[in-house]
């Protein structure tokens, strides 16, 4: 299968979180005392961030639930089953919304399809880093949140601590898509508008359903760059659009791969 390159969308913007989000880490790793859930953080800055594994994650099962996809295959293993749907090869994953986007892992030897979306891990800003350096909760950029789980029929406490990003912690965030077919950009882009309106209507992390992982998603830019002007300009001449210049951004992949040069777009 040919898999050719136009060009690159980006998009990037902020998420903030407007309740406290837990995403775990391993306690062998984390050096945090009694807390029983830690977050993950960077072992360089000790700061807490978002892998883009969890953002992407999230995104897809969303998308898949949205699109009505009930076809799962188990991707775990006997003790710890992970079902999602994932198509067995890479001629399926072209014809499919969601593996197109995400990528697919082959089945049985058959070929794998890589995924057209990067995510890459969300990182706090230097606003919010400067912000969570002066709270006073006895941790490092979190806070801790007790939970009280009680026997129903002794009425004894089962207590546990957990570690969360504080409210209004800001994380800086960007997807680059990679546009390989025009024909299917438009269907491409709207999923993945998609998955982050659904995103802001669900949450992130764990313990969505007790209030956590409540995020918005500010200052949202799109850039779409062709290969022609990678090779022609050293920045790339970055053409800014919005995820709703559909027609737009396909007239100037077009022009792309017909090789004539598209100098700007209307905004």
């Amino acid at each position: 299968m040919d898999r050719n390159l136009l060009g690159k969308i980006v998009i990037s913007g902020t998420l903030e979180c407007l309740t406290g989000l837990h995403i775990g880490a391993s306690k062998e790793n984390m050096e945090i005392g009694a807390i029983d859930s830690p977050v993950v953080r960077d072992p360089a800055t000790r700061e807490p961030y978002i892998p883009g594994s969890s953002l992407k994650g999230k995104m897809r099962a969303l998308l898949e639930k949205a699109l009505s996809i009930t076809k799962r295959r188990d991707i775990g293993t006997p003790n710890n089953p992970v079902r999602i749907h994932v198509c067995d090869d890479a001629d399926d994953a072209l014809k499919c919304e969601v593996c197109r986007v995400f990528g697919s892992t082959g089945r049985d030897g058959r070929k794998n399809f890589p995924a057209r979306l990067m995510i890459r891990d969300l990182y706090l800003t230097r606003d919010s880093v400067s912000k969570l350096s002066d709270i006073d909760t006895g941790l490092q950029y979190t806070e801790w949140k007790f939970e009280n789980a009680i026997d129903r029929v002794t009425s004894a406490a089962n207590p546990r601590q957990i570690e969360r990003v504080p409210r209004g912690a800001e994380f800086e965030f960007e997807l680059i898509y990679n546009v390989e077919d025009n024909n299917h950009l438009e269907t491409d882009l709207k999923n993945i508008k998609l998955a982050l309106d659904l995103l802001e209507l669900d949450s992130l992390g764990g313990h969505g359903s007790r209030g956590y992982g409540k995020v918005k998603i500010n200052d949202l830019e799109t850039k779409a760059i062709t290969i022609d002007d990678l090779k022609t300009k050293s920045d790339g001449n970055p053409h800014e659009v919005s995820l709703e210049q559909i027609e737009e951004i396909k007239k100037l992949f077009a022009a792309a791969k017909n090789g004539s040069h598209h100098e700007s777009l209307s905004v």
